[in-house]
């Protein structure tokens, strides 16, 4: 099936809100460094749970850190 269609904004977020690092992220959502680097990277989906906590961090919706398939607009 190839990467997971589960696509994420983590990078730019993390440089929209005062360059933070990925070690930092990490530490406010309860994961590893190597996490973030695989979410980012697209290697890996996470856990509703982790999802939630990550959008929580950034003070956005789910949506807005998220998207799945091809980002287009047909949901």
């Amino acid at each position: 099936m190839g990467k997971n269609l589960v696509g994420n904004y983590i990078r730019k977020l993390r440089f929209d809100h005062n360059e933070m690092t990925q070690q930092q992220l990490a530490d406010k959502v309860g994961v590893t460094r190597q996490t973030i680097v695989a979410l980012e990277k697209g290697n890996y989906s996470p856990s509703l749970e982790l999802a939630f906590r990550i959008s929580h961090a950034f003070k956005l919706p789910l949506e807005e850190v998220f998207f799945y398939g091809e980002n287009s607009e047909e949901g």
